[in-house]
């Protein structure tokens, strides 16, 4: 697939990114989310990536509270990439602070990056003591600093959006990305004008999550019941057990046929869908945990669903996604 514009931006992005989440080595609360994985692993997670057309990559401060940022940045370092070679997006943690803390930790961010720059720094969750106008402000002072290139949020409703990117505006600055969940399980962005104010706006969705944690992988829906093999914390996802997935079997079961046909896996059908079902306004972030999950999340842009299969993994996925 061609890369394409994120937002109103220069920068071009492939559809399918590499979220970094899992690079966090175990550190801090979020980074305990994820097995530790090995630099080389991490390394090999992140060439399998370019190889199959990746171009760019998403982290942020709260992963390891740094950790991924570097775990990235020395990758890349190490496979000779040097900055302007990949787009680079990571986030700024508002938990507990004010909007003068965007300020202050910028010239962290930048060293745990490692001399690569920021082309997407977000606001990650609206959670901080300041208002959107005020974080808007810090960050168009980065912009007007040259510290970072573009401006964009996170799990960011409609409303806070929009205030967001009118405040942007002010500034002769656009609001570029919005990162929220959204999958052929999770559909919310459709109904509470998420989406359609990011189409209105020509802000990008950033879509993490984009394979449900797994599910729509088909892999735990092949497992005998009552085999204890879903580990870690989806064990206490109700999405996992087994009444939940019975529940999204059938949208599985197609993925699964519809893959049959184009020689490819379920976990690609379903990206491929994310990522053409409404135009070029949706980008996905899987992440990898192996370099052959990157290997196999980057090949799913390398082929193309057919009108038909993606309206009817449209009206599937609305049997069951909220």
């Amino acid at each position: 697939m061609p890369l394409r514009a994120l937002g109103s931006s220069d920068l071009r992005v492939s559809p399918i990114g590499l979220g970094c989440w899992q690079f966090s080595k175990g550190a801090r609360l979020a980074g305990r989310y994820w097995p530790e994985l090995a630099d080389p692993i991490a390394g090999e997670i992140v060439e399998k990536s370019i190889e199959g057309g990746v171009n760019w990559f998403d982290t942020a401060e709260a992963y390891g509270w740094g950790t991924s940022e570097q775990t990235l940045a020395s990758a890349l370092s190490a496979l000779g990439k040097r900055a302007g070679d990949v787009v680079i997006a990571t986030k700024w943690w508002p938990a507990l602070r004010t909007a003068a803390s965007i300020l202050r930790t910028i010239d962290v961010r930048l060293k745990r990056l490692g001399g690569f720059p920021i082309d997407l720094y977000q606001v990650h969750q609206p959670l901080g003591f300041s208002s959107v106008e005020k974080e808007m402000d810090a960050m168009t002072r980065l912009a007007e600093r040259g510290n970072i290139r573009n401006i964009g949020v996170s799990n960011f409703n409609e409303r806070r959006m929009r205030r967001a990117d009118a405040c942007l505006r002010h500034h002769g600055l656009r609001l570029v990305s919005n990162q929220v969940r959204y999958s052929l399980l999770n559909r919310k962005i459709e109904l509470n004008g998420v989406l359609d104010a990011a189409k209105e706006l020509g802000v990008s969705i950033i879509a993490y999550s984009p394979l449900a944690q797994g599910i729509l992988s088909g892999k735990f829906h092949a497992l005998p019941p009552g085999s204890g093999r879903v580990s870690g914390v989806r064990r206490y996802l109700r999405s996992f057990s087994r009444v939940g997935l019975e529940r999204t079997r059938p949208l599985v079961t197609l993925l699964t046929e519809i893959a049959g046909a184009h020689a490819v896996t379920p976990a690609q059908v379903a990206l491929q869908w994310l990522v053409s079902f409404n135009g070029e306004i949706v980008v996905a972030i899987p992440g990898a945990t192996s370099p052959e999950q990157a290997e196999t999340n980057a090949a799913a842009m390398n082929f193309a669903l057919t009108p038909g299969e993606l309206s009817s993994i449209d009206r599937e996925s609305r049997r069951i996604s909220p």
